[in-house]
This record gives C-alpha cells, structure tokens and sequence, in this order.
C-alpha cells in the first residue's frame, strides 16, 4: 500500500524540493503553502487554528489516512538586540508559533491519528544546523525553535516506537534556497563558504534525498535519529 505523505511547505525551497522527489516514488502525496494555489492547501502556521484546518484538509485529499508527516514549513526571521520590546517579543512569538509550536500541533494530530490506526506512522522534521551550534545574535529565535524540533523528534522516537510510529529529524547548515542566499548576501558569503569544509552550501535536492529516506526506507531502530546535512561545518 502507497504511503499517504503530508508535507507542509512545499511552494518553495526544501519543502518543493521534497514534495518533487516524493513524487517520484509509490505515494499518495499532500502538500501545503501558506496561501495555498497550486494544488497545495492553504494555511497560515501563524494561526494557532490552522493546523487543525490543514490536518482535516490533509485527510480529505488523502482518502482519510495520512501514515508520514513531514515538517518543513518555517521563517527566518531577525529580531535584532536592539528592537524595541515589542518588536522583538512580537518576532519571537511569530518564529515559535510558525517554525515550533504549528509543527509540534500537527504532530499531536499525527500521532494520535497513528494511534487511532493501531501504530504505525513516520514523522520527519526539517529543523537545521542552528539547533546544535545557535545561529547569529540577530537569530537567536530560529535556533531555539529548531533546537525546539530536535527536542520533539526524540521525545517522540522514545515515547511511541513501541507502537511503531518512528520519528526523525534533518539538520541541513545553508542550503541553496532563496532564504539561504539572501542571508549570504546580506554577509561575508567567502566567510561562511569557509566555513563549510565540503567548500559549498548543500543543495535543496541533498536534503530532499535524506528526508525521502528517512520518510519510506529508514529502519526502524533509526528512530530518534537526527542527519546533518551541512558539508561537515558542524560535527557531532
């Protein structure tokens, strides 16, 4: 039986680059955007309703069963030292509730839904290098909210592989995304390449490959997992 895959973001960047590559296998594949369009279903994360709203969108496109999610819907967002207290509460707020807190609700929704089938499910989520080794002093909200996912990933893995519903992260370091080269250009781009000993940022395709993986053939015993894919700048 086909995999039944949701995976939210995926208008642009990693996300359309995993949604591409699923669809080169045996599956039955969602997608979702912010603004919908395209096939995908609409929903704004920042809404605390819309992950209920894009769980039961999910199920409708998907003959009512969904067996892997894939979080990869996020924001990098600035909240700069000096902003203004409400600004930088309000850039905080917005970074947890899209990139953590909406991710973290889709999965409850997951995972009782598993339960309800008697077990068996796959959660990847797309959380990042910043995780392990922080991001810049403008970004300190990104970090937490991937370290956030991390955290998630493993709690999950512990709780629940007993009823087979496995759960595993990806960490890609800067890949070749519009997010990414903005945030190159914005900096010393020589600087950060050498950073990356593989001598070049990973590609979308990279971690699409690692996350289609861990969503169809990883074994089981990987759960709780958590891959790097950033060309060895940051090494566990």
């Amino acid at each position: 039986m086909p995999a039944h895959i949701l995976v939210t973001g995926a208008n642009r960047g990693i996300g359309q680059a995993i949604f591409t590559r699923l669809k080169g296998e045996d599956v039955l594949l969602a997608g979702h955007a912010s603004r919908g369009g395209g096939g995908l279903i609409g929903a704004d994360l920042a809404d605390p309703q819309a992950p209920a709203a894009l769980w039961s969108a999910a199920l409708d496109a998907l003959d009512g069963r969904v067996n892997v999610l894939i979080n990869n819907a996020g924001i990098f967002e600035s909240a700069p030292l000096d902003s203004s207290d409400a600004d930088w509460d309000a850039a905080w707020e917005r970074t947890m509730r899209i990139n953590l807190t909406a991710s973290s609700a889709l999965t409850r929704l997951a995972v009782r839904h598993f339960r309800a089938r008697g077990g068996d499910g796959r959660i990847v989520n797309i959380a990042s290098r910043a995780a392990h080794r922080g991001d810049s002093p403008d970004h300190w909200s990104y970090a937490a909210s991937k370290a956030g996912m991390v955290a998630v990933t493993k709690t999950i893995a512990r709780g629940y592989a007993a009823e087979g519903i496995l759960a595993f992260a990806v960490c890609p370091g800067f890949t070749l995304t519009g997010m990414a080269e903005d945030y190159l250009a914005s900096r010393d781009g020589a600087a950060v390449l050498a950073d990356i000993p593989l001598g070049r940022v990973a590609t979308t395709d990279e971690v699409a490959e690692a996350t289609a993986f861990l969503a169809l053939r990883a074994p089981p015993s990987m759960t709780g997992a958590v891959i790097d894919v950033n060309g060895a700048s940051y090494v566990r």
